[in-house]
């Protein structure tokens, strides 16, 4: 069978064979002036409609090239005699991944939530504070009033879905609760989607702010019920919910890999545990956490220049000592220099939990992953039960086998997460969908 333009157009589906971190993309052929025109989705790198250039189909041989990403990337490869997949090659900087495309979408994320959906979407907004604040409400079937949660994401830029690497995990919180009952508030991060203000100048306390504007928002609502309202907060916003739950009424908290330590313990531990599992020698590890600590103290005293210094610095040293085609481009050494000295950065490095945390006096499921390198459980589950010991409701437990994001993982290492197909494991969402039903039945 010699294929036809008419016959390649529509979706195909593959997987670039990166060692260790395998990337699955769909395609999307269309016909346009007798020949063929492209786009691509990368969903782990939340690429979405990138478009190809020179899409060549001469016999069964099929071909393009990708001109927004670096090192002449490209495809080539041939139409098998049933036409029904093209392996090939997918080649950046002269090196060759093997890649074969099938009829399909891209596999994306098996658990993303679906229209239609059985309850009522609304996109909101609110005034935050000082700036305004955009997300989505999703409110259950039945008149109500219901119990809500608002949910707060992790570090980080975040829209409202809390999108990392093609997951969407505050999508699946929100329809996995609302199926059962619940109404939910997920809210796009100051600076992303229809979310006003700047993050990277941002603080705790306005952020936090943030928090305590969407639930007063709710208590307004006429479905909600103003006396069952609470928060779950991802990662950071496991720092934030107990500094809002200080500036208004909640009736529960949960906190999902929400750090106990603080903030500089933190992100030592996470330096150590990511450089110890890529294999990084003794005497490298301990020079990150003496450049972590030093950091931290710049931040501390809002030395921002001395820290932008020392930043350029390690970045720099960093790259040199990577091959030409892995070392970073000078934007994005800006880019993460600009984001670490920064006030919002400041926030998290310098925060201690433990006061917010000893005054919470609601409910709280407090939950880790026995993989999380970002926030170890070793480090915080026995810290979050010493804090909060004597409460009369608090489950803190860690699950076996996830990582940061609560995915099953091999190694919990960051490079793992785009290549693991399940957003967040079933077994979490039982634990947090069955916490709210035994305490807040609808």
């Amino acid at each position: 069978m010699t294929p036809t333009v008419e016959t390649t157009a529509g979706e195909w589906a593959g997987r670039i064979g990166v060692p260790g971190s395998p990337l699955d993309v769909g395609i999307r052929f269309s016909v346009e002036g007798g020949g063929l025109r492209g786009e691509m989705n990368i969903p782990a790198q939340e690429i979405e409609a990138m478009p190809l250039a020179e899409v060549v189909l001469e016999g069964r041989d099929l071909s393009f090239r990708l001109p927004e990403v670096a090192g002449d990337a490209r495809f080539r490869g041939t139409f098998e005699a049933d036409g029904k997949s093209v392996p090939g090659a997918f080649t950046q900087f002269d090196r060759p991944f093997p890649l074969i495309l099938r009829p399909g979408p891209a596999s994306g994320r098996p658990q993303e939530p679906r229209p239609p959906f059985p309850y009522r979407a609304e996109d909101v907004t609110y005034a935050g504070q000082g700036v305004d604040v955009a997300g989505t409400l999703t409110v259950p079937e039945g008149p109500g009033p219901h119990a809500a949660v608002l949910l707060v994401t992790g570090s980080g830029a975040q829209d409202r879905n809390e999108q990392l690497y093609g997951h969407k995990p505050f999508m699946l919180l929100a329809d996995t609760l609302t199926r059962a009952g619940y109404a939910v508030l997920r809210v796009d991060d100051r600076g992303i989607g229809g979310t006003g203000g700047e993050l990277a100048t941002s603080t705790f306390d306005e952020l936090t702010g943030d928090v305590v504007a969407g639930v007063e928002y709710l208590r307004g609502r006429p479905e909600v019920d103003g006396a069952r309202i609470g928060l779950l907060g991802h990662s950071e916003g496991g720092y934030v919910v107990p500094l809002a739950a200080q500036r208004t009424d909640i009736a529960f908290a949960v906190l999902m890999a929400g750090p106990a330590a603080r903030g500089e313990e933190v992100l030592v531990e996470q330096n150590r545990r990511l450089l110890e599992s890529a294999g990084a020698p003794a005497d490298a590890v301990e020079q990150q956490v003496v450049f972590a600590r030093e950091l931290v103290r710049l931040l501390r005293a809002e030395d921002y220049d001395g820290a932008r210094r020392l930043m350029r610095a390690q970045l720099e040293a960093q790259a040199a000592g990577l091959p030409p085609e892995q070392q970073p481009a000078p934007e994005q050494i800006e880019a993460q220099i600009a984001a670490t000295a920064s006030p919002y950065y400041r926030s998290f490095v310098v925060h201690d939990p433990a006061p917010s945390l000893q005054a919470l006096d609601v409910p709280v499921l407090a939950f880790f992953g026995s993989n999380d390198m970002q926030v170890p459980a070793t480090q915080n589950e026995p810290e979050m039960r010493r804090l909060l010991a004597g409460k009369p409701d608090v489950t803190v437990q860690t699950l076996h086998g996830l990582n940061h994001l609560m995915q099953p993982a091999e190694t919990g290492g960051i490079e793992e997460y785009a290549t693991i197909g399940t957003t967040l494991d079933p077994a979490v969402l039982d634990l947090v969908k069955g916490w709210f039903v035994q305490r807040f039945p609808t």
